[in-house]
């Protein structure tokens, strides 16, 4: 039995930009090791799988390494995939059950919102060794959210510069490193490194931004704030917090449709 397979970017409004992801709707859950092998073999930073539920959708999301418990990028592309390639839904929004609770994505003609929970930072009292050692730029500032360290330069052009060693940076004991500044056309910018899981460096990372939006919120003294991601491929968001959640908008564009071709094991579940 085939799997259909779409590869969209997200977080752009062109091919080629934003961040590529694959997505596969599902009938019913593979085993966990089989969809590790397809997100393995697609080699993106994340691919989505998706089954439908009463609900709604359950989504799962798998590195080229490991299952994360958040992405949002995918789950913008998996939306894209249900709003206008599969159910076609006439509703404006959809909500997607996850490992980090409901996600709700609403749509405004091409433009999707990602509705997510705010992240919440903490100051630790110890750093890691290796996280100032594998950056070539001391940090203003440092901070911890659920899953990533925070840290705080004072410009753009740092961010920039940051040549981060990848090799010491994987042994920091998180998801990933958010770098981050005031932006010089927008709010904020920031970049995102993630060796642990199979990525060193993501393209656009809108679970990234769960950290971001709160903390500059509070930082600029704003809830509306625009945000660019400096990347390679580079992406734009437009950022709100309310209360706490955050809201991250953006267009995906379909790249590429086709099926996988391998022998099914349906799992019952997680």
């Amino acid at each position: 039995m085939p799997i259909r397979l779409y590869q969209l970017d997200a977080f752009t409004d062109q091919l080629f930009a934003g961040n590529p992801a694959a997505v596969c709707p599902l009938t019913d859950w593979l085993p966990d090791e089989q969809m590790q092998q397809i997100a393995a073999e697609n080699n993106l930073a994340e691919t989505a799988f998706y089954v439908k539920t009463e609900q709604g959708y359950h989504i799962r999301w798998f590195t080229p390494a490991v299952e994360v418990d958040l992405c949002g990028h995918a789950t913008l592309a998996a939306a894209y995939v249900v709003f206008f390639l599969e159910d076609r839904p006439a509703a404006e929004h959809i909500f997607f059950d996850s490992r980090s609770g409901t996600l709700k994505v609403c749509r405004e003609g091409d433009l999707l919102i990602l509705d997510f929970p705010a992240d919440t930072l903490t100051k630790p009292p110890l750093l890691p060794p290796a996280l100032t050692a594998s950056l070539n730029l001391k940090p203003a500032e440092v901070y911890k959210g659920k899953t990533d360290f925070l840290v705080v330069y004072k410009t753009q052009a740092e961010i920039e510069e940051l040549t981060p060693d990848m090799h010491e940076l994987a042994t920091v004991p998180a998801r990933g490193i958010i770098v981050t500044a005031p932006g010089n056309d927008v709010d904020f910018v920031s970049r995102f490194f993630a060796p642990q899981v199979g990525i060193n460096e993501d393209p656009v990372t809108g679970s990234a931004h769960t950290t971001l939006i709160p903390f500059w919120a509070e930082r600029l003294g704003k809830t509306q704030l625009t945000a660019r991601q400096l990347s390679k491929r580079g992406g734009y968001l437009e950022c709100k917090l309310h209360g706490d959640r955050v809201d991250m908008s953006g267009k995906v564009q379909l790249y590429m449709k086709g099926e996988i071709l391998l022998d099914v094991l349906v799992s019952s579940g997680e």
